[in-house]
């Protein structure tokens, strides 16, 4: 009996990026600058800074993915 081998991947069969990296960029960035806008909060005084950051964060995250996946798909 002849030993059959796995098929190869072709180039549109290979992955264009790890979704955990996405999901790590965009947390990250949540957390990161949702920290820091925390923390202004507590200097400043004030009780905004905290949901910038987090919005902020999650743009940084959003364009990393954006960035990371773009480059991988050339």
């Amino acid at each position: 009996m002849a030993r059959q081998l796995p098929p190869t991947a072709g180039p549109d069969d290979t992955p264009k990026g790890d979704p955990w990296h996405a999901f790590g960029y965009i947390v990250s960035g949540v957390g990161v600058y949702g920290l820091a806008g925390w923390a202004l909060d507590r200097w400043l005084g004030t009780d905004f800074l905290v949901a910038i950051g987090i919005l902020i964060g999650a743009g940084f995250g959003i364009y990393m993915t954006y960035a990371r996946f773009n480059k991988a798909s050339q």
